[in-house]
């Protein structure tokens, strides 16, 4: 029977060589994207067995695209790219469907021999970038936010608290940024007065109001599980999290501050139990850029503290979207203690002029134990070892707000995010390009990090 069946396989892998290969040739036939990165990341990084994504070529038609996925005896999954992100140049991406016994190395190789491909690649797994290790200003427990002479004072620290010295707490103009992760408490005592709406939907009627195909998308969207919902019980610490360090409210004399008082932030929940997926990523991405272009939000940045596939050109794609928008991409550089120029990490690793790839370090001024690095991949330090900030936890069997204290790459990523923030609001209409120089013109020369990114330095907030 085994027999029987490679036979079968080799039958309708030769099948699917030969309708390919009739495909429409009108197109131009030089592939795009990174086939010799995507076969590297194969060997060690996760990707969803049994489905791929299908880059086709501008002016394919359907009937092209029909060729190419019955040619695999694949079906379409769904249809990636949202809104504006339609109107980039590019043609369709969509998700397939692999039959069994199709390994995704060669349907992409089939796919990829096909004249209205642009490139075909695996659908990554990727997971978020927090290791859990155990109140909070005013105890000594926030060092993120300290500066050299606050009180209490870290040297280490964003220096925000210098910032906030001075009046400059994210208020002069309303900044939106976007957090790209797993759900957050949008009903947390500390975060609840910061989180954003989307100006073009009502809330609770059941009605795509701003036609992005999304109903009731008021905080964001949960790519995840497919609803309006961004915050879905205790598993959701994560982006949560992330949240407080951000934008968690300051001066009220709860909990935390983050380092932007009065940013507005929207979730794009792409993480659940079982990690995220490109396919998700990308939708997600696209998203804010969809709302800043057809709302003119003044969205600045996306905090993305997370990573672990390989090298996708369909999420680079969406990245650049992003920054045509003028989005900064501020990413996580990773927790594998590994040179990220020697061992991409994604999608912090990625060239688009818009990202920002950040690694942690400790309350000492050392690079964190856990940290990736690169002198030329990861752009500058910030606070990540032993950060509070915001989470829900379960307690008598109800979901309640709470804080913990989490290290990794995740968390000194929303330090730099805040960071983006509160320079935009005090520089209206800085573009992405702009805010970039200005983070990491004004970071602070560490030892632990010369040589192990651009800047050879640490966030410094207090210095634009």
């Amino acid at each position: 029977m085994k027999s029987i069946h490679r036979r079968a396989l080799i039958k309708h892998i030769a099948v699917a060589a030969s309708m390919l290969a009739t495909a429409a040739a009108t197109l131009p036939a030089a592939a795009q994207g990174r086939p010799d990165l995507v076969a590297q990341s194969m060997r060690d990084r996760p990707f969803v067995g049994g489905q791929m994504l299908v880059q086709f070529r501008r002016g394919a038609s359907d009937a092209d695209k029909d060729t190419v996925v019955r040619g695999l005896g694949a079906q379409v999954v769904d249809d990636v790219r949202l809104g504006s992100a339609r109107n980039d140049g590019k043609g369709d991406l969509q998700l397939v469907r692999l039959p069994v016994g199709l390994a995704v190395a060669a349907a992409m190789r089939e796919a990829g021999r096909a004249p209205t491909v642009d490139f075909a690649e695996p659908n990554w797994v990727y997971t978020r970038g927090a290791t859990s290790n155990d109140t909070y200003y005013t105890n000594g427990s926030l060092w993120g936010m300290y500066g050299s002479s606050s009180s209490p004072a870290n040297a280490f620290g964003s220096q925000a608290a210098t910032a906030w010295s001075r009046n400059v707490t994210c208020g002069a103009t309303v900044v939106y940024v976007g957090i790209i992760d797993e759900g957050v408490m949008v009903a947390h005592p500390d975060l609840v007065a910061n989180v954003g709406t989307n100006p073009g939907e009502i809330a609770g009627n059941g009605i795509d109001d701003d036609g992005n195909g999304l109903v009731d998308d008021v905080n964001g969207w949960d790519f995840d599980g497919n609803n309006s919902s961004v915050f879905d019980g205790v598993g959701d610490d994560h982006g949560t999290h992330v949240a407080g360090t951000i934008g968690a409210a300051g001066g009220n004399g709860t909990g935390v501050a983050g380092v932007c008082w009065n940013v507005k932030m929207l979730n794009a929940k792409f993480l659940g139990s079982q990690g995220g997926t490109t396919a998700n990523a990308i939708k997600a991405v696209d998203y804010f850029t969809d709302l800043k272009s057809r709302h003119a939000l003044n969205l600045v940045a996306t905090n993305n503290s997370w990573g672990g596939g390989g090298f996708s050109q369909a999420l680079a794609d969406a990245i650049e979207r992003a920054n045509t928008a003028n989005i900064l991409f501020v990413a996580a550089a990773g927790n594998s203690g590994v040179n990220n120029d020697a061992s991409p990490h994604y999608p912090s690793s990625y060239a688009n002029a818009n990202i920002i790839a950040v690694a942690s370090i400790t309350s000492t001024g050392g690079l964190s134990s856990f940290s990736n690095y690169g002198a030329t991949t990861v752009h500058i330090g910030a606070p990540g070892s032993g950060i509070w900030s915001t989470v829900p936890v379960r307690s008598k069997g109800k979901t309640t707000a709470s804080y913990a204290s989490y290290s990794g790459t995740s968390m000194a990523t929303p330090h730099v995010t805040g960071a983006a923030a509160m320079y935009a609001s005090t520089h209206p209409g800085a573009t992405a390009a702009q805010i970039k120089a200005a983070i990491l013109g004004s970071a602070t020369a560490t030892t632990s990090l010369s040589g192990r990114t651009v800047t050879g330095g640490r966030l410094n907030v207090s210095g634009f």
